[in-house]
Order: structure tokens, then C-alpha cells, then sequence
């Protein structure tokens, strides 16, 4: 059973929270992040991207980008732009894109969970990233950014969750992408009872995003069990921040290739290649957006093309085998492109369905890339069949939007 706490989160003062609150760490480049908070001492950047302060060209892994991110952390509790409530509770976060909300719960995670596996993953992560988190963590003693979990979705949760929203929000503000954000304090013991209670009965919570996040989050309170002769079990580091959001209000987002050539063949041979596993439709000019399990668009040449996969070329009784990476990985990418690792290939190219089918026309009709093929999004129940499976997804399959901002509640390991 999950094991979560209510914690005392610093926040932003409400007149601050619009110029604090930025986007996560890793969806934007050092250049991107020292254009946004240009004119800005309050943007969250200063500490999770420090090396926006220092000259460009700056290695963000530097010790001393490391150093800053503290020293700003330090400044901004300093100077009241980051106030702690005095109360351990729970928060409610509402994020709005294209007229649909859907509403997490902001709560403290357990490290033990994480390392024992009732936290589920459903990605490999990397060392590399790993510990450039985990040195941010350490530095700051602090998760400054949240984590993305998915929860089996409950009527009583539901239920507080509904009762709290009417009230009035602490913070309701609409970002620069259009994305509005929301936030409610859930102070009152019974609730957080209540709250507390409900993940003791879930046998397992999901990361959705941010699996660098919630390892590094994760190793750094086990690092500081193990260092603790005295170690109770109760410390502050046994748990991490995180946004939990139920199941069924969650929506997958397509996740796009690109490919840079065709491997040696012309447009004519290379659609006469699919032929032998799909059904090959040319649609025109007209922007093809896939359908259905199995079916992909592709564009190349100026016109768009509807794939569908035959029978028999895939195993839907295999949680990874009837992913349409995984279908678009063996009968495309491979066996006809020559493409055989999406983690290292340079010839591929990854985009999130946020940037529309446009920007992948976009993208081949510059003649940077060859060829686009645009994919089915995978469904909740497929990232969860495979994450109570144990398997792992292949590279670039899930995209969550909107991303959870940060900067609205950072969770300090010191209390």
C-alpha cells in the first residue's frame, strides 16, 4: 500500500506567483530559460537553470551553477519571495488546456515506495541525468520542482477535491502558452485525513512524467537514510514532492518521428517497401491525423499518406508489442530505414504532439528531414498494463501536456 504525507510547502506570495512560476527544468535549453527571465529576479530559473546567471556558454553542470542554484534558493527565502506555510497540509493544482482541467494533488511521496517499486516506471532513465538532479536535490536540500504521478482514480478523492475547488484559489493565473493554472490548500485535519488514508488503500501509484526527477528525488532520501545513524523513518528526505492526478483525467498526447533520409531508396521503392506490412492510402495534401490503434500518418514529398498496419504484423496480447512505436520501430524505422536504436540514431527525430502536425510538414517540406510519421497517442491503460507488467517502454512514447509547472509549492527536506 502507498504511503504519503501532508508537508509545509514554500510558496510564492500571490502578487509573485505569475513572475515565479516557470516552466520545468528540462523542457527548455539555457538560452530559452535566460530569454524568459530576462528582466525577471523572481522567475524559479535562477535556481532550477542557475547558469542563466553566470556568462553564456556556461557548462550547466559547472559546481558552481550547482552553488548558485542554492545561493538563489537562499535569496529567495530571504527576501520573502518564498514563504513556508506554517501548517503541514495537502494542495489541490488545477491545470486548463483547450477548455478540458484536470486536478492533482500535491503531496509528499515515499522514497521507500519508490525504491520497493510500488512506484511504478515505465521508461529507463539515465545516470547522466540522474545525478544532475540528484546534485540539485543535495545542493538545495530540497525538491524545488515536483514530480508527475498517476493514481487509480477514487470517488472519495474525488469528492474532497470537489468540495475544496469551490472555494476560492490561492493562485489562478493563465501562463504565457495559453495554459491555466490553479491551486487550493487542503489545511483542514479531516482532509488531510482523509487524503492520507485513500493512498494507504492504492497498491500502487504511476509515474506519468519526470522519471529523472523521481529517481533522483528518490536516491537522494535513501543517501540520506543511509548516512543517518539515527535514521527514525520519519525525516523529511522519506518522501518527495509530487503532483498526483487520477487515472481516468489524464490524456496521453501523440509523440511524432522524424527521419532525416530514406535510407538509400527513392519515394516510389519506399512506399512499395511498406506495402508489404500495411495498407497504403495516399490522402493528399490535407493534413492526415491517425485514427485508430495501429493506423500512422506519414508525410513525405508534399503529401500525406494513411498507413495501417495488417494483421498478423503485430501481437496485441504483448503490452509492448502492440505499441505503435513499437509497430512503426520494427516494420519502418528498422527493418525498412535501417534505424535500429531511437536513443542514439541521429538520423530520427522526436516531437511532442503540442507542436501540431504542421510543424513536421514544417520539418520535411524545409528539407531538413525526408520523412515524418505521425503515431497514435498511447492510452493510460497501456502505460499502466506495462508499468503492473514490469516492462518498460521503448524511447519516446508518451507525452503528457500540459506540464506541470514550478515554482507553485517546493518541498524542503531540512523540515
Amino acid at each position: 500500500m502507498t504511503k504519503i504525507r501532508a508537508f509545509k510547502g514554500w510558496r510564492p506570495p500571490q502578487n509573485l506567483v505569475e513572475k515565479v512560476a516557470s516552466r520545468p527544468y528540462d523542457v527548455l535549453n539555457s538560452n530559452e530559460a535566460r530569454q524568459e527571465a530576462a528582466n525577471n529576479e523572481f522567475s524559479l530559473y535562477h535556481i532550477i537553470k542557475p547558469e542563466i546567471d553566470f556568462p553564456v556558454g556556461t557548462d550547466e553542470h559547472d559546481p558552481k551553477v550547482y552553488i548558485k542554484a542554492r545561493e538563489n534558493f537562499d535569496l529567495f527565502r530571504q527576501k520573502g519571495w518564498l514563504v513556508q506555510d506554517n501548517k503541514a497540509m495537502y494542495y489541490i493544482y488545477a491545470q486548463t488546456m483547450n477548455d478540458r482541467t484536470q486536478y492533482g494533488l500535491v503531496v509528499c511521496a515515499s522514497v521507500e515506495d519508490y525504491m520497493s517499486g510500488r512506484i511504478k516506471k515505465h521508461e529507463l532513465t539515465r545516470r547522466d541525468k540522474e545525478e544532475d538532479r540528484m546534485k540539485h536535490v543535495r545542493v538545495n536540500n530540497a525538491n524545488i520542482e515536483p514530480v508527475f504521478l498517476a493514481y487509480p482514480a477514487q470517488e472519495e478523492l474525488d469528492r474532497i477535491v470537489a468540495e475544496h475547488i469551490k472555494k476560492s484559489p490561492v493562485y489562478n493565473f493563465t501562463a504565457a502558452d495559453g495554459f491555466g493554472h490553479q491551486f487550493w490548500l487542503v489545511d483542514d485535519d479531516e482532509s488531510i485525513k482523509t487524503v492520507t488514508a485513500c493512498f494507504e488503500r492504492m497498491p500502487a501509484l504511476y509515474i506519468a512524467d519526470g522519471h529523472h526527477r523521481t529517481a533522483a528525488a528518490a536516491l537522494v532520501g535513501n543517501e540520506k537514510k543511509e548516512q543517518n545513524p539515527a535514521h527514525s523513518g520519519n525525516e523529511e528526505y522519506n518522501y518527495f514532492l509530487a503532483v498526483c492526478f487520477p487515472d481516468n483525467q489524464l490524456q496521453i498526447i501523440d509523440y511524432n518521428r522524424l527521419v532525416k533520409d530514406l535510407n538509400g531508396l527513392d519515394k516510389e521503392s519506399f512506399l512499395s517497401a511498406l506495402e508489404e506490412d500495411f495498407v497504403v492510402e495516399n490522402q493528399g495534401s490535407e493534413i492526415y491525423k491517425p485514427n485508430c490503434l495501429h493506423n500512422f500518418g506519414l508525410y513525405i514529398d508534399s503529401e500525406w499518406y494513411s498507413l495501417t498496419a495488417r494483421q498478423g504484423r503485430y501481437d496485441d496480447n504483448d503490452p509492448i508489442g502492440i505499441l505503435d512505436v513499437s509497430v512503426s520501430s520494427q516494420l519502418i524505422l528498422d527493418k525498412i530505414l535501417g534505424i535500429k536504436d531511437l536513443r542514439s540514431d541521429k538520423r530520427i527525430d522526436f516531437v511532442g504532439g503540442i507542436r501540431g502536425l504542421k510543424e513536421l510538414e514544417r520539418r520535411v517540406d524545409s528539407g531538413e528531414m525526408a520523412l515524418a510519421l505521425a503515431l497514435y497517442p498511447v492510452s493510460m491503460k497501456q502505460l499502466i498494463d506495462i508499468a503492473d507488467s514490469g516492462n518498460i517502454m521503448p524511447p519516446k512514447t508518451t507525452w503528457f501536456e500540459p506540464k506541470l509547472r514550478s515554482g507553485l509549492v517546493i518541498h524542503s527536506l531540512d523540515d
